[in-house]
């Protein structure tokens, strides 16, 4: 319907003013509610060129669209705004429709190859609260544009090299006696993050003995033996030093248990997997490349830079005098690796906004190297989560491990609803499953409700709370509808489009409902061209909150005509498949029952 009256409005300025409309003018907004209509479009931008005030024109173009658009009843205007309002059987039509063929799914990315690489965590520590937001953006924004017919590959870069991890490993060797996760009784991950706290206890001892000694901070940081140990233990890794491999490959053997551990609790996975330590020396031969362009300059002790002084940057370094890469380099080398074997139209990179910096330096230098890829580069910069408690740093352990956050919000999901007193007829599986349901629910959506640009603070006891714009409220909302189905099937009474009659006129709230509905697709689109589960998440809150108002103003089995019930069960169908699909783009699992 809408796109019938975008057209009919820029044929009517085109014959009546030979305006041609640019296409974001056109665009129709949900009327607000204190006005009557079911879309508007705004005068104001045509009041000059048509020399109208906005009565006169609202008038006119109303009244052509009433003329030329089957389904518009009536317009009214207010100030510089007309409120279109659609006939009644317009809204019957949509939900025999909708009923009968199913909500319309995007197509916008149909034959479109898109990589969305998030999580690449680090393998000197367990994941933590920073990475389930990165995690579940990632998971997503990979959902949300599958939905929109892209073809998505999922990656996931670890970090698995460089003198963080070795930090790990020098600190186990010192300290570790043969520790493993079956004798010490941990996950991999915690086993190594645990050395990396070790070691960073030890070496600020050594530099506040240094200091003491009578060294400057900077002398001490550097001079300090735990950490010329670990810068060592880096050049014996690079030279492929047996021992060191070997210490290496085990301790990222357990982090990787632990990991996927982790990934399979929190509901992410991954189609591709790449190691910083097979891909940082990639972007080498990039740098010959660019210098023999002139793209790249070298300095005299050696070192190669880029200067984007021009695109109001600064000079970049891509390759150290001595040779050795920095992260741009193995980013360039990762980056042409990534479209080789998959020629992707677009690759976005789920990083945190500390990194913004780097990736416009990134996407800069591959398109001075003349990448085709290069335009498709997106950083899908996010916002840092805090607790109410501050904020967390890996190194001295205040971080809040994921593990333990998820574990902490299954325990308070099972508290809660037991004190609702609801889980009787469950039996002991199914109340494990609805405690997990609802405790990733909880936390995933509140993470996903804020846009991704921003930061938040993360309030677990607020995230579980069964009203409000949480994950369990509509979780909730979709066993209630459940419920009202079961029922229906219990008494034979499931509707049928011979149910549907055509001098129907839907009820408010059963068309806030349906127009609800019929955004989904739109707000589904909006958040694969904004990249952000946001518009999702608070999408199917509204439609949630919608439907219960419905549920308390209007009775739907019984105490109401046959038709009445017919189609007040079939907005339950359809909400409930939009509840639970929405959500799953959110990688939120919905309860049958609760």
């Amino acid at each position: 319907m809408e796109k019938k009256i975008a057209d009919a409005i820029q044929s009517y300025f085109t014959t009546q003013y030979q305006l041609t409309v640019p296409e974001a003018q056109l665009a129709l907004q949900e009327t607000k509610k204190e006005f009557e209509g079911d879309v508007t479009f705004v005068l104001f931008p045509f009041l000059k060129p048509t020399v109208k005030k906005p009565e006169d024109l609202g008038n006119e173009l109303g009244n052509y669209l009433k003329a030329n658009v089957p389904g518009v009843a009536s317009f009214n205007i207010v100030k510089g705004f007309l409120n279109i309002v659609f006939a009644g059987n317009y809204w019957n039509q949509l939900l025999t429709d909708y009923y009968t063929n199913g909500i319309p799914k995007p197509v916008q990315g149909k034959g479109k190859k898109v990589m969305v690489e998030y999580s690449s965590p680090n393998t000197n520590k367990p994941l933590h609260l920073g990475h389930l937001r990165n995690n579940f953006l990632g998971y997503s924004i990979s959902e949300i544009l599958k939905a929109c017919g892209y073809d998505v590959v999922k990656a996931n870069l670890v970090n698995d090299r460089g003198i963080h991890i070795c930090k790990s490993m020098i600190a186990y060797q010192q300290k570790g006696n043969g520790e493993t996760p079956q004798s010490a009784g941990l996950k991999g991950d915690h086993l190594v993050g645990k050395y990396y706290v070790l070691f960073d206890a030890a070496y600020r001892k050594e530099i506040k003995v240094l200091m003491e000694q009578g060294k400057t901070e900077d002398e001490a940081k550097k001079k300090a033996p735990i950490m010329q140990a670990a810068q060592d233990m880096l050049l014996r890794w690079e030279l492929g030093d047996p021992e060191t491999i070997k210490l290496w490959k085990t301790m990222n053997g357990w982090v990787y248990e632990g990991f996927n551990e982790t990934y399979k609790t929190i509901g992410v996975d991954f189609d591709k997997m790449y190691y910083e330590s097979d891909t940082y020396l990639l972007g080498k031969t990039t740098v010959e490349e660019g210098l023999a362009a002139g793209v790249f300059f070298k300095k005299e002790d050696g070192s190669v830079w880029i200067d984007l002084t021009a695109e109001g940057l600064d000079q970049k370094l891509v390759l150290r005098g001595d040779g050795t890469s920095v992260y741009i380099t193995q980013d360039m080398g990762t980056a042409d690796l990534k479209y080789k074997e998959f020629h992707m139209d677009r690759s976005i990179y789920v990083v945190g906004n500390e990194q913004d910096y780097h990736f416009v330096v990134l996407k800069h230098i591959l398109k001075k190297l003349g990448r085709p890829y290069a335009d498709g580069i997106y950083h899908l910069s996010y916002g840092m989560v805090d607790l109410p408690s501050g904020r967390m740093k890996s190194r001295e352990g205040t971080v809040v491990d994921a593990d333990d956050l998820v574990k902490e919000m299954i325990d308070t999901a099972e508290a809660r609803t037991r004190e609702l007193g609801k889980i009787e007829d469950f039996s002991g599986e199914e109340a494990k499953t609805l405690y997990r349901q609802l405790g990733l629910g909880a936390i995933k959506y509140f993470l996903l409700k804020v846009d991704p640009k921003k930061s938040m603070l993360f309030n677990p006891e607020e995230s579980v709370e069964f009203q409000g714009n949480t994950g369990p409220f509509i979780q909730y909302t979709h066993a209630r509808i459940s419920a009202i189905l079961r029922k229906a099937t219990q008494l034979n009474a499931l509707p049928s489009v011979a149910d549907l009659k055509a001098d129907y006129t839907l009820q408010e709230s059963e068309r806030n409902v349906l127009a609800l509905l019929k955004d989904f697709p739109v707000k589904t689109e909006e958040a694969a061209e904004t990249y952000s589960p946001a518009l999702i998440a608070n999408y199917v809150y509204s439609l949630a909150k919608e439907f219960n108002r419905m549920y308390n103003e209007l009775p739907i089995i019984g105490n109401n005509t046959a038709t009445e019930q017919a189609y007040r069960l079939i907005l339950c169908i359809l909400v409930k498949r939009t509840i639970r699909e929405a959500m799953l783009f959110v990688g939120i699992e919905v309860p049958e029952k609760m």
